[in-house]
């Protein structure tokens, strides 16, 4: 089995556990057999790209990558569904109602979350979101039409819905913006570049990689200190305020990764490290004071580097899960 048709399946293992029931919010009883990645693909976005505005259907389990127009009707009580939204790095997603028709009195609902929740967890995690974890979310049961538009704080959302009565539904128009300071990230490729800047904001950010990973940082800018120094997470950063965490591990919530490595000053070369858990994490904690600035490589990891660990590679217990 390639490594690619695994991670796929363990990605898609976690949201149907996520929707029967482990999670507060979401329960999924059945849904269709399809593979959401499939929607990751650059040959689909090449092919769609002169249909404007994209529209199609929406499955009771969704996943998109496109810009567009869904619409979702049901052919039989859907009790629990879930859509998830991602965009580019660099990008909002603005969800927005054209046409709701749900019975709320009789049980069905439709909220927009605000991120990603998958088997209780969440990102951006509570302390990445700028938001309590309730006012992430919006009830179109509660709200209703005055608020017709609901904008992402980063590149991914999704839409959880109920609907009990065949032929109800809703359609929704799905747009981006662009980000300028992208701070949460969820990456749609496996590998690529990015630069996360965090210009005098008292937050952190996190750009979260759904695979085993290859991580190169060739640049850190943290505004104070003049040194390189790759410490382990034990040892910390003490009371520097500005650094780099890498992070592993198998859900989706950074807050509850493994620490596996801290960069607690500036540098400009290379420092790599070889992440072989299920999700792995680029973390920059900021106390406000400083622009602080990372840029990094990752490249997903062949099967057989799977098999070794050597180097300064992550200890074994991000290889037991794959």
């Amino acid at each position: 089995m390639s490594l690619n048709f695994k991670l796929q399946c363990h990605f898609i293992l976690i949201l149907l556990t996520a929707l029967r029931g482990e999670s507060r919010y979401l329960e999924v009883q059945e849904v269709t057999d399809y593979d959401p990645f499939l929607l990751f693909g650059a040959n689909l976005k090449r092919d769609l790209a002169e249909e404007q505005p994209y529209r199609r259907a929406l499955r009771c389990l969704d996943m998109l990558s496109l810009p567009g127009q869904f619409t979702f009707t049901a052919d039989r009580p859907q009790l629990n569904c879930a859509v998830f939204f991602i965009g580019e790095p660099e990008e909002f997603i603005t969800i927005h109602y054209d046409l709701v028709s749900i019975d709320c009195q009789g049980g069905d609902f439709l909220k927009v979350f605000d991120g990603w929740i998958l088997k209780g967890e969440k990102f951006p995690s509570s302390q990445d979101h700028p938001l309590p974890t309730m006012k992430r979310y919006t009830d179109f049961c509660e709200s209703g039409l005055t608020r017709r538009s609901i904008r992402s704080s980063q590149n991914v959302a999704m839409v959880f819905f109920r609907v009990h009565e065949p032929g109800n539904g809703f359609t929704l128009t799905i747009k981006t913006d662009p980000n300028l300071f992208p701070c949460n990230v969820i990456s749609q490729s496996p590998s690529g570049r990015f630069t996360l800047v965090v210009p005098h904001q008292y937050q952190n950010c996190s750009f979260s990689i759904i695979y085993p990973v290859v991580i190169r940082v060739s640049d850190l800018t943290l505004g104070h200190w003049h040194d390189r120094q790759l410490k382990k997470p034990t040892a910390g950063c003490g009371g520097t305020g500005d650094f780099v965490e890498l992070l592993g591990g198998t859900g989706l919530d950074p807050s509850k990764m493994m620490p596996l490595a801290d960069l607690c000053f500036p540098f400009h070369g290379s420092a790599q490290m070889k992440i072989s858990c299920d999700n792995a994490v680029v973390r920059m904690v900021s106390s406000g004071k400083h622009i602080n600035r990372v840029t990094f490589e990752y490249r997903q990891l062949e099967p057989f580097e799977l098999e070794t660990s050597n180097g300064n590679s992550i200890p074994e217990f991000c290889l037991s899960s794959l």
